[in-house]
């Protein structure tokens, strides 16, 4: 179960980046966008904080830290990236 919410925190960990490209992006829905990065890491804390009571806390922060920077680059290249190639 505890790798099961570390990989929820994971998750959550790359909500917080992308709410603030998505608030730099669209002025209307700033504060909606905001939002979304306070509550994405709250959560992501907030899960994490469960996980590392059974997992080793440098186990689960490199785990943590490698599906929020892995998913946030990914999500980057390729939602981003199409967004910008559509534009050109």
């Amino acid at each position: 179960m505890a790798w099961i919410l570390l990989i929820i925190a994971g998750l959550f960990e790359i909500g917080w980046p992308l709410g603030f490209k998505l608030a730099s992006m669209h002025s209307k829905y700033f504060i909606w966008f905001i939002v979304l990065s306070i509550l994405s890491m709250g959560l992501s804390g907030y899960f994490l904080y469960l996980a590392q009571k059974s997992i080793p806390i440098g186990t689960a922060y490199v785990i943590w830290t490698g599906i929020g920077a892995i998913g946030t680059d990914l999500l980057g290249i390729l939602f981003f990236l199409y967004l910008w190639l559509r534009m050109a």
